[in-house]
Parts: structure tokens; sequence; C-alpha cells
């Protein structure tokens, strides 16, 4: 027969979980509300940047700058946005067998990342891969200036030849229940062809001081709003997944509360039905 005592300690300690997965879901929460707002507000802004530096280097030599270089080489770099905490689902465990699969399909390639998350950290440094950076707590103050240097220092390693691709590999917010993993190639940068697509390219414009200048400013500030923008929909998905997942823990145990009180209620009664029987078999054994 179940222990009574047993019962009762797994109950109140699967009540303790459930107090501390609904706290976790409601911070969740409110930090995702902040963090879509954030992502909601700079989506825009990338597009249309992207929408201008379209126009202005589908004018310029393809030459005219080294982020628009396209080169035959093999050597590829990853920037890896994982997050620093766990408990939010599979959001880094889809992260993480998305660049495993994606290394191994390209294992002729020479390989590396830079790995944002304490997440992504304890899974690569273990790795047959070299992980050329390490970016731990990003997800405490992360800002634009931090997004600048990063971005700086891939623009850096692209312009002097030490790399010849630059890739990006972050969960895209969709919804809160939802994020999907993206692989984003950032350098180089590579125009679309607007010829025949938008009316606005046979406009021309003036430039000032001139198209180069102009193309290089615009260059930097894209490097680092398409950082920027990545780990903000890293830091959206994070927060939608983890308030999905202690959402869904929440339920669980309170499933699991109401199978251990049922449990508990029934062995509860048993032990009272079998007392009962032997108070009545005591006074059967003096009657006789």
């Amino acid at each position: 027969m179940p222990n009574l005592k047993e019962i009762k300690r797994r109950i109140q300690s699967v009540k303790n979980t459930q107090q501390i997965t609904k706290a976790m879901k409601l911070v969740a929460a409110s930090k995702l509300r902040k963090a879509q707002h954030a992502i909601l507000e700079a989506r825009p802004y990338a597009i249309k940047m992207m929408d201008v530096l379209n126009h202005l280097a589908a004018r310029c030599n393809s030459d005219s700058h080294p982020l628009l270089d396209v080169r035959e080489g093999n050597r590829h770099l990853f920037l890896l946005i994982t997050s620093d905490k766990g408990l939010c689902g599979g959001f880094n465990g889809s992260l993480i067998r998305k660049m495993a699969k994606h290394l191994k399909d390209n294992a002729q390639n020479e390989n590396s990342l830079i790995v944002a998350g304490k997440k992504g950290n304890d899974i690569f440094r273990n790795r047959p891969v070299t992980v050329t950076e390490e970016i731990i707590n990003w997800t405490k103050n992360f800002d634009y200036l931090k997004a600048q240097g990063i971005g700086e220092n891939l623009s850096t390693l692209f312009s002097e030849k030490k790399v010849d691709k630059v890739f990006m590999v972050y969960n895209e917010f969709k919804s809160v229940m939802q994020q999907e993993v993206v692989v984003e190639q950032l350098l180089p940068v590579v125009p679309e062809n607007l010829a025949h697509k938008d009316d606005t390219f046979a406009v021309d414009y003036i430039y000032e001081p001139d198209e180069e200048s102009i193309l290089d400013e615009l260059l930097k500030r894209y490097m680092t709003v398409e950082v920027y923008r990545a780990f903000l929909e890293s830091s959206a998905s994070e927060h939608g997944a983890r308030m999905t997942a202690m959402d869904s823990a929440s339920r669980n145990a309170g499933e699991m509360i109401e199978g251990l009180t049922l449990t508990y209620n029934k062995a509860r009664q048993a032990y009272i039905t079998k007392e009962l029987i032997e108070i009545v078999n005591g006074a059967e054994a003096l009657k006789g």
C-alpha cells in the first residue's frame, strides 16, 4: 500500500515547482512584450535600409566597396546566436541541430564560429570546429553599441580577406508559439537586381558628396542594423519559447498534482477501510 507521507511530500514538491514555472512564465511574458515591441520597430527600418542599399549599390561598380566583394574562397564564418539560459523548450536545440547539420553538409569548407550565448558555447567548444570568439551574457544588456562593435568586427575580418563569407544563424520571431531557424548570408552584401523589378530604378539621383562615400556609410550602418535586428529576433524568440515552455510545464504539473491527489485519497480511504475492518473484527472477537 502506498506511503501517505511520501505521496503528500511529492504533491507539495510538485506544487512548489508549479509556483516557480508560473512565475517564470509571467517574467517571460513581461520581457516578451518589450522584445516584441523592439523587433517590430526594428524590422521596417532594416527593410527600408536594404531597399536604399539595393538602389545605390546597383548604380555603383561591383568593386566599389570591400563588403560587396564576391569571392570564391571557402572560409566561412558563422555568427550563431543562442541563449545564455535554458528552460526555453526547443529554442537552443533547433539552432544547434541546424548549425551542426550545416557544418556536416559543408565539411569541405574551412568553417569557423562566433558563438553568442552560453548554451551554444557549451556545445561547440567540444566539437571539431574552430570557435574564434565567445559572446557570453549578451541577453542582459545588449544594445545598439554592442551590435555596432560586432558588425565592425565582422566587416574588418571580411575586408581584410580573413574570411570569404559571413553568415548569421538565429531564431526569427514569428509568434509566441513559433520561431524559425534562419541561416542568413551577411557578407558579402549581394544587392538585389532591381532593373526589371522596380519602376523607380530608372530614376536617377544626384548624390552628395558622392555615391561611393554614401555607400560606405550606408554599408557600415547596414551591418550594425542587421546584427542588431538578428539579436532582437533571437531575444523575442527566446522569451516566447520560454513563456510557452513554462506554460506547458505549469499545466503538466497541475495534471500531476491531480493524479497524485487522487492516489493519495484512494490510499487514505484504503487505510480507513482497513482500520474499520480491524475494529469490527476486534469487536466480534470480544463478543465471542
